[in-house]
């Protein structure tokens, strides 16, 4: 019997704080009304949907895989995606037997096939469930480290590069949350993007 799992990320494209991936075993024939791809859905839409996910996955079903912002300047952030979601894979119970990656590149997990799906999270709900997790832990952690760093707006635009992050950045400079292999330099914002 086929047991598949959908895999995510959210926060590759960053300039602050870990990427974070997720991975779900998705009962076979279910279909859940709503569950789509989590960038297009509202923050309440996504958290509803994650209560009901909860509610619905046993244990082992769902897991989180992070990598930090030092894994992410060591290795960068592709392998660090990887490892991310290495880490996500690793604790489903019990192992799938197929893997749907969103996105056109996985770097393979041991003895796991899987097959990479371009816009995947709008098209299959497994994936759609580890975009919805991925997603909201994530915001979790950045509105968490916006008490820390109040200054770079984290808790609205979670650390992607928004113009409020850009001028924040020319005016304080990083904290230990930025991936400094980013390399971001002043003369490289544009604050009317």
């Amino acid at each position: 019997m086929s047991k598949l799992a959908g895999v995510d990320e959210a926060g590759r494209g960053c300039l602050a704080g870990p990427v974070v991936a997720a991975a779900v075993i998705w009962p076979e024939g279910l279909t859940m009304p709503g569950l789509t791809d989590s960038k297009i859905l509202s923050h309440r839409k996504r958290m509803a949907l994650r209560e009901d996910l909860i509610a619905l996955l046993s244990d082992g079903q769902w897991a989180i895989g992070q990598a930090s912002p030092e894994e992410i300047d060591q290795i960068n952030i592709l392998q660090a995606t990887y490892l991310a979601m290495h880490r996500a894979i690793e604790q489903l119970r019990p192992q799938p037997n197929l893997l749907l990656i969103d996105g056109n590149r996985f770097n393979p997990f041991p003895g796991i096939e899987h097959r990479c799906e371009i816009k995947g999270d709008a098209r299959f709900q497994a994936i759609s469930a580890a975009s919805i997790f991925a997603k909201t832990t994530r915001d979790a952690i950045m509105t968490e480290g916006h008490l820390a760093y109040p200054q770079y707006g984290w808790d609205s635009n979670k650390g992607y590069p928004s113009p409020k992050h850009k001028e924040a950045l020319m005016t304080h400079g990083s904290c230990d949350w930025h991936r400094s292999s980013f390399q971001w330099r002043p003369s490289q914002f544009r604050l009317d993007l």
